[in-house]
């Protein structure tokens, strides 16, 4: 072999060894999506799963407001990571059948928020 391909050949094992990075998850928590929480501080009717992912976690967390089998969450009582978890939903995943559940309300979800290094992720399932 010339020194190049060799150089190039030890790159790419040693490159090859390192662990990927693992997701790390951040916080797993399961929460009743209520009529208390379709709705926001002033009264108006939430129409997209984030809201009401928020509003449920300014429920719980700010106003004392929550349902049977509301979990804590180690998140999303500070204010800021609630404002950011429409981006959250975004990077991450909600099926649609279960975006429509959580807007209809009535229904329990799970949600695991998750960092891959660069963003934080929500994925979101609907568990009735």
């Amino acid at each position: 072999m010339k020194p190049m391909k060799v150089i190039l050949a030890a790159v790419a094992l040693t490159l090859s060894t390192f662990p990927l990075r693992a997701d790390e998850l951040l916080a797993d928590y399961v929460a009743f999506i209520g009529q208390d929480d379709l709705y926001n501080s002033k009264g108006t009717r939430l129409s997209e799963p984030w809201q009401i992912l928020r509003q449920d976690r300014a429920n719980y967390h700010r106003f004392g407001v929550s349902q049977p089998g509301d979990e804590w969450d180690p998140l999303f009582q500070d204010k800021g990571n609630r404002a950011i978890m429409e981006r959250m939903v975004q990077h991450g995943s909600i099926a649609q059948a279960a975006g429509r559940s959580i807007v209809q309300g009535g229904v329990m979800v799970r949600v695991k928020v998750y960092d891959n290094g660069s963003r934080d992720y929500l994925r979101v399932t609907v568990t009735r």
